[in-house]
């Protein structure tokens, strides 16, 4: 599959859940299904980062029920995910040689992981009558996708 594809799907990935698309690609750096020992992105593969960046999605898993959480839309949150996005497309690219393309399509990935993934749970909602279970079927999907696509590097 295109370096550029999976960059892009993971960062769909980080618009979803800002965190669960970081861990996975850690994950699959420690597992060695990315290969980015001897590059800048080599920290990813460490067992810290993995500890570090599962603890995080952990807590986004959790923090996402709560019905004090912003909208994902909001700046900060929109931002991060953009940043997260960018960042996981950039250590996918880093694998495939083309770090700077892999950046970029994964913004564009959390951009449209944000947006598609709010109307989708929006809908999901309105369908159930309440959030929980399309926040749930969100979680799935995020994890799910982000382990597939990460494994689908190597």
């Amino acid at each position: 599959m295109s370096v550029y594809l999976l960059a892009l799907l993971i960062g769909i990935v980080a618009g979803l859940r800002a965190m669960t698309a970081p861990a996975a690609v850690s994950w699959g750096a420690y597992l060695g299904w990315i290969g980015v020992s001897g590059s800048w992105a080599a920290f990813m593969g460490h067992w810290i980062a993995v500890l570090v960046f599962t603890l995080l999605a952990l807590v986004e898993l959790i923090t996402d029920q709560l019905p004090s959480t912003p909208s994902r839309k909001v700046p900060m949150q929109f931002g991060a995910r953009i940043v997260s996005g960018a960042f996981c497309g950039a250590v996918i690219g880093t694998a495939g040689g083309m770090l700077v393309g892999g950046l970029i399509a994964g913004a564009i990935g959390a951009v449209i992981g944000t947006l598609g993934g709010a109307e989708v749970r929006g809908r999901l909602a309105r369908a159930f009558g309440k959030d929980l279970p399309a926040a749930l079927i969100e979680d799935a999907v995020a994890i799910v996708a982000a382990f597939l696509i990460a494994s689908a590097v190597a």
